[in-house]
């Protein structure tokens, strides 16, 4: 988004703003400054308008003929104190955006671009094997490919976070189980301290569940959606870090159909990165039938054998979720200054306007 543009945005943004005010609903934080300003103004005011009566100029008077009445002052002259108009009118709006107003306990529906997104991290044993990054795992105690899946993660939290997206993110960690390590919040730096708490070595190795059950974090996903009420809304994405040796799949007779069934009859679209050498010798669900049962789901399927693919596929995954969210927002107290503080900015330019402009508006502050 480009200066201008979120310019624009801004100031249509504080217009809406001023026009949807309520002023009963408004409280004023600094209410005692605004008193003291106009009394200082109005003092001064009165102190140079003293002033200017006792240090006038007093001329000569002639007497001259009665001006016929058709030959009276013309309204036209009025106009030179427009520019001093335009000044005296955002006066009053300036001295509420110095009163610093508030409002009250507020709730409203935003619309923001982004999207509501469930991260699933595989923290079973089999994500030992040996998957080198000298970019996502940098500082990793060893190649291990859950590092690089965690360091694949946050390259994508990144990611978002550079854009001009407000998502929901959750984070959770499986294996034979799954567990929510952060429900869905706005806060990206939030996210990104519990994947550096996962993602220590002694907390990998103490993780209680080593197996690989990727329907269980399926359906912790989906559990969390329905618990923030967020199943019935578009926008929703889960993206799956594993290397797809599925227990059940491998030795429990379940196809990758009935793994991702949750997520299909939710309407969520899952974005699966198997991460991990194809021949890896504990044997691998084919990549085929992933791809299949991920495209059942309307996401997308993504086979990386090293980083470089890796950050690929992140970056394809974050362009292809720039879809909108409406999110629920609560507030207490919500600073109203800005509406004030842009209309009287926008009559004071007016009026700098006015007399940097034209040779009519000779009255100025």
């Amino acid at each position: 988004m480009g200066p201008i543009t979120a310019l624009a945005a801004a100031i249509r943004r504080t217009v809406s703003e001023l026009v949807e005010l309520r002023p009963g609903a408004l409280e004023f934080a600094k209410a005692d400054d605004a008193r003291v300003f106009v009394m200082i103004l109005a003092g001064l005011v009165v102190a140079a308008l003293l002033l200017r009566a006792l240090f006038a100029r007093r001329g000569h008077r002639i007497v001259v003929p009665a001006l016929l009445p058709a030959l009276g002052i013309s309204r036209a002259t009025l106009v030179r104190h427009g520019a001093l108009a335009m000044v005296v009118v955002g006066l009053p709006f300036f001295v509420l955006a110095l009163a610093d107003p508030k409002a009250a306990f507020t709730r409203q529906e935003t619309t923001h671009p982004g999207r509501r997104i469930a991260i699933l991290l595989d923290a079973s044993s089999s994500m030992l094997q040996s998957l080198p990054a000298s970019r996502l795992a940098k500082g990793a105690p060893n190649d291990a490919a859950f590092f690089t899946t965690v360091g694949a993660a946050k390259y994508f939290v990144e990611l978002r976070m550079k854009g001009e997206y407000r998502d929901l993110m959750s984070l959770i960690e499986f294996g034979d189980e799954a567990y929510v390590i952060t429900p869905f919040t706005s806060d990206y730096e939030n996210i990104l301290l519990s994947m550096a708490l996962v993602g220590d070595w002694t907390e990998f190795m103490n993780f209680p569940e080593q197996g690989t059950v990727i329907a269980r974090a399926i359906d912790q996903g989906v559990g969390l959606f329905k618990a923030f009420d967020f199943l019935d809304a578009a926008g929703n994405v889960m993206v799956i870090f594993s290397d797809g040796m599925d227990a059940e799949v491998l030795q429990d007779g379940r196809t990758t159909l009935d793994v991702l069934r949750e997520a299909r009859r939710a309407e969520v679209p899952v974005y699966f990165l198997r991460v991990g050498r194809a021949d890896a010798p504990q044997g691998v669900v084919p990549d085929a039938a992933w791809e299949a049962a991920v495209a059942r789901t309307g996401g997308r399927f993504y086979s990386a054998a090293d980083e470089a693919t890796i950050v690929r596929a992140m970056n394809e995954i974050d362009r292809q979720s720039a879809g909108r969210i409406e999110i629920r927002e609560y507030n207490t107290q919500v600073p109203r200054y800005q509406p004030f503080a842009l209309a009287a900015v926008v009559f004071w330019t007016l009026a700098l306007a006015l007399r940097l402009a034209t040779p009519w508006f000779t009255t100025f502050p």
